[in-house]
């Protein structure tokens, strides 16, 4: 037992020093593993990595990039935070600004098994190298090559360290908007750099509604004598500003030439890409010479942040001696970042595992019997992984942020806007591509919320000949061509345009307007009048349009109506002359009838007159029957008092006297209404026994368009493929007429003896027909197809900006109605005929007095029966109200009669005179207060013989009230 117990501790033991045994071989086999992995990581970094740089040492661009490269190189191998282990070394080719050397060049440097190629500046190398580097996997790294087409998909493995010109295209576009030019002309060097960058400003400016009117290109290394022609070219053309994007090496040779030329002068403008202040900047102090040369020009520039890595970089820049002096200029910024993200990339990638591999390319195998060497072209294995990180890195370098969109684009483009001047340059703002113009650099817009309706600013800017107005931007050709000026030769309506023998051979109101305008603008405009037309029949006007647009002429100028279709080929001046489509008509005049009285009313106006004659009459006779014996007597001697009074109020004759309140106040407000009456019945009865009335049976468009009679349009005019397009009217129904006398006689004959029924032209032709003929015509109908006239000039033409501008100036200190009263001042004629029914009144100008005066009488009445009722009530007998209770609702019969008595009671009640029911009230009074005292017999017989007496002198009081009435009606009769 004791045995057992000892036994068991000592198991316990050993198979604790055998678990801890397990778990010490565990960890140890696992920091075994560790320190492999580890290995295999530390190997897979090699000790060194071939980076190659090509470009021309010897130009404005390398002269900067070569020392940014090699110092770049040295921060990277010396940071041992990047490239642990690892160095960097660069091979550097010179292509010595040569396609073909830049392509033999490029070839040895692959073959150095390089992981990465930094450049080349040459947008035409690098399409020809990017072939190479697609086949080989190796990512070209461009510092220099702007081309907007190297951005294709073409091209995976080119990535873009710097701005592409895509994007400064677009600022110039801007910049051109923003002073309001509305054409440009574009100097550039004719390669892949130059026409891309061009073919683009091309799109940017159509956005922007505005052109490249020309293109001069001329060839790289091109002497001075061709550029001489060019500029000489150049400046014999219209538009004053030009935009110059060629290579910094030879873009000055341009303004040389040009200053000699007397192109630096006011009225021009240049503004020249990023290629003038690079060249600049890398000029330690430009001289005066070269100063001189460039005043007033506006130039854009790479825009990079002001940041305390570029202040360090910029104060050791004068330290870096690499074979001669360093120039400076913006592309060294982006050559020694551009070295610095292939070393990110690079640290990234084995971060990631990649590893560094070349193999050999199958399909060279074949070519050893060439001398050529290509089988050492090797395919760098990891470089699909290597170009995504590559894609992939943001961080901030010397010259910004350093990240990629997906199109390959650096984030956040953007430039400084320059203007030179004196010894120097000065900014005048900045432009981004989220921000467009603006006086505040991107970095701080940036911080701020997006606002897309942010308006562009830019400060003031010195032009050429030191001037600071914003040049006009075009001029006239100087090549020895004035103005070329159609003007229709018409044969009608000679006011408005016309041949003429002296000078300038033509005259007329459009004539003068238009020199009136002219002679406004702030510049000389030499131009020749040239007639369209064989001045045997007005001219097609649409034809004449459409010589603009040809090119035959360079303007149309005449009385040319601005239309929808027109304006879609040419551009016109604001109009100058209001204008629209109208119908004139032959007229009669209307002759006057025995009717003619009964006119000023409409037929419902009458009827309602009438009855509220005869209601007011009959409201008057009852509010006034019981207590006016004027309105008593026989039912017939009553009917003809109603008839009488009624309408004897039209004239304010009646004879009878009202009596009562209500009567009078019932009068009043009739012979308010009659008032009103009576003087409008009288004014619209004079003006139309007085006022000459034309009539016509064609009452507008409308009522033309509708009929199948003919019409008559002017010949030459747009009228008629108006009709037949617009209003679907059959052109057999058309009559083209030449002049006035063609559209008196077609009126005058009607469509019964070949003539037309109307015609249809515009108003200012007929205003000056009507008069013509003095007013024997009319126009109908409302003013259809409102337009103008204007002068037509070819698309984008900056003088019909500058024309309508001189146009409402005109209109705005009266000489443009000066000039039409000159020409166009005749007889004037109503435009409109005078409707027949136009002057008759209608009960809608009346119903509120005839409402008023109902409502009275309603008033009037219900008062009247109110007290009437009270009356009666007191008049009638207790027992027959008692009478009517007992009857019941059984004996239906009986009760009919009982209230066809009271009725007929209470119609003897109403009929009688106010004086005797006031003595009927009375006497009712004084019976019921004898029943109260029988003891009173003597007074109540009294009483009774005074009633008695009372009713004999009553009975008296109605012989001498109808004795009265008989007299009344003999005086009467």
């Amino acid at each position: 037992m004791e045995v057992l117990l000892m036994n068991r501790p000592t198991d316990h033991v050993c198979k604790t020093r055998t678990l801890l045994a397990l778990i010490l071989c565990m960890w140890v086999s696992m920091q075994v593993m560790a320190g492999t992995e580890n290995a295999t990581h530390l190997s897979a970094r090699p000790s060194s990595l071939n980076i190659g740089a090509l470009f021309t040492f010897n130009s404005v661009i390398g002269r900067a990039a070569k020392p940014a490269i090699l110092a770049a190189i040295d921060d990277v191998n010396s940071d041992q935070s990047i490239l642990r282990g690892t160095k960097l070394n660069i091979t550097l080719h010179d292509t010595n600004c040569s396609g073909f050397l830049g392509t033999v060049e490029a070839m040895e440097l692959i073959e150095n098994d390089v992981v990465a190629a930094v450049g080349p500046q040459s947008s035409g190398i690098a399409h020809v190298i990017s072939h190479v580097v697609n086949e080989l996997h190796v990512p070209l790294l461009s510092f220099g090559a702007t081309d907007p087409s190297l951005a294709a998909l073409q091209y995976p493995y080119f990535v873009r360290t710097t701005q592409s010109d895509y994007f400064q295209m677009y600022a110039v576009a801007d910049l051109v908007e923003y002073f309001g030019w509305r054409e440009v002309i574009a100097i550039f060097v004719d390669d892949d750099y130059g026409r891309n960058g061009i073919s683009i400003l091309g799109d940017a400016l159509a956005v922007k509604r505005s052109k490249i009117s020309y293109k001069a290109a001329f060839s790289p290394g091109a002497p001075k004598s061709d550029i001489n022609e060019l500029l000489v070219g150049v400046n014999l053309m219209e538009s004053r500003v030009y935009i110059v994007h060629v290579n910094p090496d030879s873009g000055l040779t341009i303004f040389s030439i040009a200053k000699s030329l007397g192109m630096m002068t006011s009225g021009y403008v240049w503004i020249a890409t990023d290629w003038l202040p690079s060249h600049l900047d890398s000029l330690n102090s430009p001289g005066p010479d070269i100063m001189n040369l460039l005043q007033g020009v506006v130039a854009l520039r790479h825009h990079t942040p002001d940041t305390d890595l570029k202040k360090r970089f910029m104060s050791r820049w004068s330290k870096l001696q690499h074979d001669g002096s360093p120039s400076f200029n913006s592309y060294a910024l982006y050559a020694y970042d551009s070295i610095w993200l292939a070393a990110r990339a690079l640290d990234v990638f084995f971060n990631e595992g990649g590893n560094v591999s070349f193999s050999n390319d199958r399909r060279l195998k074949a070519t050893n019997r060439s001398t050529l060497h290509l089988t050492s072209l090797r395919i760098f294995d990891g470089g699909q992984k290597y170009l995504q990180t590559i894609l992939k890195m943001n961080f901030t370098g010397i010259s910004g942020q350093i990240e990629f969109d997906q199109d390959k684009y650096l984030v956040r483009p953007a430039y400084d806007i320059l203007n030179i001047g004196g010894t120097g340059s000065r900014r005048v703002g900045y432009w981004s591509n989220s921000t467009g113009l603006s006086v505040i650099a991107p970095e701080i817009l940036y911080k701020k919320p997006f606002n897309r309706n942010t308006t562009a600013q830019l400060y003031s800017v010195i032009w050429p000949g030191e001037v600071t107005a914003i040049p006009r931007g075009w001029v006239f050709p100087n090549n020895g061509r004035p103005l070329r000026i159609g003007v229709p030769y018409r044969v009608s309506y000679e006011d408005f345009v016309v041949k003429d023998k002296s000078p300038p051979g033509v005259r007329g109101y459009c004539i003068d307007v238009f020199e009136a305008a002219v002679n406004l603008l702030p510049y000389a405009v030499p131009r020749t009048y040239i007639l369209y037309g064989d001045g045997k029949r007005n001219p097609e006007y649409s034809s004449l349009v459409a010589q603009v647009v040809q090119n035959k002429f360079d303007a149309a100028v005449g009385d040319i109506a601005i239309t929808t279709n027109r304006t879609r080929i040419v551009d016109f001046t604001q109009p100058y002359m209001e204008s629209g489509l109208v119908v004139v008509v032959p007229v009669k005049e209307e002759k006057s009838n025995a009717w003619a009285f009964l006119k000023p009313f409409t037929y419902q106006m009458w009827l309602v007159t009438g009855a509220f004659f005869l209601f007011v009459g009959a409201v008057v006779w009852i509010l006034e029957h019981r207590m006016n014996h004027e309105f008593r007597g026989p039912p017939s001697q009553q009917l003809i008092t109603i008839f009488w009074f009624s309408f004897s109020t039209m004239f304010f004759s009646h004879r009878e006297n009202t009596v009562s309140t209500l009567g009078r106040l019932v009068l009043i407000i009739w012979l308010f209404v009659v008032l009103i009456i009576n003087s409008s019945y009288t004014a619209s009865l004079t003006s139309i026994l007085t006022v000459q009335r034309l009539t016509s049976r064609i009452e507008g468009i409308d009522n033309l368009k509708s009929s199948n009679d003919r019409i008559g349009v002017q010949d030459g005019s747009f009228v008629w493929r108006y009709l037949v397009d617009e209003m679907n009217i059959a052109e057999s129904r058309l009559v083209k007429l030449e002049d006035m006398e063609a559209y008196i006689k077609a009126l005058t004959d009607g469509p019964t003896r070949g003539g037309v029924a109307a015609i249809v032209d515009e108003l200012p032709y007929i205003e000056l027909f009507m008069s013509s003929t003095k007013c024997a015509f009319r126009t109908v109908g409302p003013e259809f197809s409102k337009s103008g006239w204007g002068f037509a000039f070819q698309k984008d033409s900056p003088l019909a900006v500058d024309l309508s501008t001189a146009i409402l100036q005109l209109s705005e200190n009266g000489d443009l109605q000066k000039i039409r009263n000159k020409w166009l001042t005749r007889n004037e004629c109503p435009t409109q005929l005078n409707k027949v029914d136009g002057g008759q009144l209608s009960l809608t100008s009346f119903w509120g007095l005839f409402l008023i005066c109902g409502i009275a009488c309603f008033l009037a009445l219900a008062v009247f029966f109110c007290r009437i009722l009270c009356q009666y009530r007191r008049f009638t007998p207790e027992p027959v109200e008692a009478d009517v209770e007992e009857i019941g609702p059984t004996n239906t019969r009986s009760r009919r009669l009982l209230w066809s008595t009271i009725f007929k009671d209470l119609m003897v009640f109403v009929d009688k005179k106010e004086a005797e029911i006031k003595h009927m009230l009375k006497r009712k009074i004084s019976d019921s207060k004898h029943e109260a005292s029988p003891s009173a017999d003597g007074r109540l017989h009294s009483l009774r013989e005074e009633d008695l007496s009372a009713d004999g002198q009553l009975h008296s009081l109605r012989e001498e009230d109808l004795r009265a009435d008989g007299r009344l009606h003999s005086l009467r009769t």
